[in-house]
């Protein structure tokens, strides 16, 4: 493994910013201090600093040379609503807070590439900072488009990573095409008729309707996909009635879709609205369809994906840049990459051993209260960005 000296000196320095912002959590579009933590740092080190996009979104700028070439990279910095588990010295001092999710790490990664850069400046054109609010739901890439931030900015191919828990340290996964997939919701209310439970034929209950529609959901899946095609429909909340002995006047249901094209998500929500129709109809009842799409796919495009698997391979060897595959998570990156070339890409963040005394007693993984961001993945990280660096932007 090839990382940077200058990177590998100041880890330590880092790792204390990565552990002071996993203590202070922020939810999405609330990043207020991380935000002046990362633009603390960026100012110490003589980088521009541009703050309030998309609300708390910081960017950095660095330009060396006379290239009109530039190149994006992207950072998330936001948390979860999750009570931690975790009780060592640096675990969320936010109750119903944390940094579930890794983006602390992923900042820190940027960070300790944005330091180095500054200093070193071996690359031809301007490098774009991008430290990106509200990942987690609140789509702080799109609000940060939306501010103008390539049109301010532009860049020539904008990059990103994620941390990977499960994948063995020093590996990292990069492919062509979609990585992750699209993020949608749905909510469906069905009336009928409430009455008493004892006399049904009195009323339409719309609880058995529901429980239909559940089940034909399924077949969109298994009878209208084509079978290499991958499509999610999920029924995550059912709520109806407040008695026993009532027969309810409503039910409601909600869930997600997720997708890795827009075709079969075209096809998914007007399969799914058709059903819930027609369902209702045939039992007398009516329904309200709700169907919102939220994050894209994100879809990797193949110069850049190459470009990345070849710099990767440089630094941890080919045989440790592994295919990625493909999830059914989703990501606002992919908001960026509707808008420029790219690749979005994951760092292994191992099974778990490297956490301290006082971890949860949980799993690593993503999302969960006992998780936690590798340290070790800082060095890594920092050279895989200034790397892409001298690579993309080498002069002529």
């Amino acid at each position: 493994m090839k990382l940077l000296d200058s990177i590998a000196t100041e880890a330590a320095s880092i790792i204390a910013v990565r552990r002071d912002i996993h203590a202070h959590p922020e939810l999405c579009f609330q990043e207020q201090r991380t935000s002046d933590v990362v633009a603390g740092k960026l100012t110490e080190w003589g980088i521009e600093v541009h703050r309030g996009m998309g609300t708390t979104g910081v960017v950095g700028i660095i330009k060396n040379g006379n290239s009109p070439r530039a190149i994006g990279l992207r950072a998330d910095m936001d948390a979860l609503p999750v009570n931690e588990a975790n009780t060592f010295a640096h675990a969320s001092k936010h109750p119903g807070k944390m940094h579930a999710c890794g983006h602390d790490g992923h900042t820190a990664i940027l960070l300790a590439a944005a330091q180095h850069l500054a200093k070193h400046k071996n690359f031809d054109g301007t490098v774009v900072l991008i430290f990106q609010p509200a990942e987690e739901g609140g789509g702080g890439a799109r609000e940060m488009i939306k501010d103008g931030l390539f049109k301010q900015f532009p860049v020539d191919a904008v990059f990103g990573l994620h941390n990977w828990p499960g994948m063995p340290v020093g590996s990292l996964a990069v492919s062509a095409g979609p990585v992750m997939a699209s993020s949608n919701e749905f909510k469906i209310t069905i009336r009928g008729k409430g009455c008493h439970a004892a006399l049904p034929h009195n009323g339409i209950d719309p609880v058995p309707i529901a429980c239909e529609m559940v089940q034909a959901f399924q077949t969109i899946v298994s009878r209208n996909l084509k079978p290499i095609d991958a499509g999610v429909i999920s029924v995550t909340m059912i709520h109806a009635g407040e008695a026993t002995n009532v027969v309810p006047n409503a039910c409601e249901l909600q869930g997600t879709v997720r997708t890795f094209t827009v075709e079969m998500l075209d096809l998914i929500e007007r399969r799914m609205r058709s059903i819930a129709e027609h369902v209702s109809a045939a039992h007398e009842a009516t329904c309200e369809f709700e169907f919102v799409r939220n994050y894209p796919p994100t879809i990797n495009h193949p110069k850049e994906a190459e470009f990345t698997r070849s710099v990767l391979a440089d630094i941890v060897g080919a045989d440790n840049v592994l295919p990625q595959e493909p999830t059914m998570g989703a990501e606002d990156f992919s908001y960026m990459l509707l808008e420029k070339p790219g690749a979005y890409f994951f760092i292994a963040n191992g099974e778990g051993q490297h956490r301290e005394m006082g971890h949860g007693g949980g799993p690593c993984t993503l999302h969960n209260p006992s998780y936690d961001f590798n340290d070790d993945l800082i060095p890594l990280g920092g050279t895989v960005w200034v790397r892409m660096v001298e690579q993309f932007l080498a002069p002529a």
